[in-house]
This record gives structure tokens, C-alpha cells and sequence, in this order.
């Protein structure tokens, strides 16, 4: 493995720690509906736990109401079952062949609850790209010890790597700002 290899698997590793953080982002729950909230439903489907967007067609109906339509007329209790025992706050009702659920508005206290969850979540994720700093840091020491590289190749090395961990923090903290102010907003 060269240097280069390492800087880039580091970068690719960082990146995939940025996108786990905006999925699990997606998954905070601010005022308005979106669907969202709902990818990570599973839903019993003839003894098969399979995700809500693979038996139903999930929209936005207004603002604070998600529309799940089942394409089949049997996966209506099964997916309104499912969505309760999510957890998510949500309380679905079913209105013929439509399940309607409603987001309720956010009180203050949830709000700040919602925050400490999003702060924990950016906690995760900088302490993943802190982990691969560390990974990419402990091979380029192993390289060196090795005779693979030299110590200024090294050197230059870990510098990189520290500037790619400098920026995907930045963009950790820029991520949280953003859904920090979105949870808050009224």
C-alpha cells in the first residue's frame, strides 16, 4: 500500500461517515412532515421484515401529513402496526386504502431534546473520522518502520491526513449548525 493509497482510503472512509451522519440526521424529526421519517420503517410482508417503501408508496399529503398508500390492500394493518411500533412519535390512522400520519408540532422541551440528540450524533460521527486519522496515522508509522517510505514522505503524509480530518469535522460541525436551526425553527 503507498502513501497515496492510504491518503485515499482515509478520504473515502471520512466521506462515508459524513453520509451515515446525514441519514442519521434525515431520521431527526423537526416540525414538518417528510418522508423521510419513514425509510426506516421495516414492515412484516408475508413474514419478511422489508422496508415501508417497498409495499407502499409513501408521499407528502400537506405539510404535517405523510400519505402511505399500500399496493396491497392486506399490508394496510401490517404497516400501520409497523409504523406505531417504530417509535417515532407517530400515531397513523387509516382512511380506506390511505394511511394518514400526522407529525404532531414539536414543544419546546422536544425540541432541545431533539438538539442533544443531533450534538450526540455529530459526537459519532467525529469520532469516526478521528478513529480513521488514527488508522491512516498507525500505517504510515508501520511504513516507515517497514523502510517503505521515508520519514519527510511520512511526515508530509500525516500532515494531509490531518487536514482531510480538519476538514471533515468542519463539515460535521457545518451539518449539525444546519439541523440544529432547523429542529429549533418554529
Amino acid at each position: 500500500m503507498s502513501v497515496a493509497d492510504i491518503k485515499k482510503n482515509s478520504d473515502q472512509r471520512m466521506q462515508k461517515s459524513i453520509e451515515t451522519l446525514k441519514n442519521d440526521l434525515a431520521k431527526v424529526r423537526t416540525g414538518r412532515a417528510h418522508t423521510g421519517i419513514l425509510d426506516h420503517v421495516q414492515v412484516d410482508y408475508y413474514g419478511t421484515p422489508t422496508h415501508i417503501t417497498q409495499v407502499a408508496n409513501v408521499t407528502l399529503i400537506d405539510a404535517r401529513t405523510i400519505g402511505v398508500q399500500p399496493w396491497e390492500k392486506k399490508m394496510l394493518n401490517a404497516i400501520e402496526k409497523a409504523i406505531r411500533d417504530a417509535d417515532l412519535g407517530l400515531n397513523p390512522s387509516s382512511q380506506g386504502e390511505l394511511i394518514r400520519v400526522p407529525t404532531p408540532p414539536l414543544t419546546e422541551e422536544r425540541r432541545k431534546e431533539m438538539v442533544k440528540l443531533v450534538k450526540t450524533e455529530g459526537e459519532g460521527a467525529k469520532i469516526a473520522v478521528r478513529n480513521i486519522r488514527r488508522d491512516a496515522n498507525e500505517t504510515l508509522k508501520k511504513m516507515l518502520k517497514d523502510k517503505e517510505c521515508s520519514e519527510d514522505d511520512e511526515r508530509r503524509a500525516q500532515d494531509e491526513v490531518q487536514k482531510l480530518t480538519d476538514k471533515f469535522v468542519a463539515e460535521v460541525d457545518k451539518l449539525l449548525a444546519e439541523k440544529e436551526k432547523e429542529v429549533l425553527t418554529v
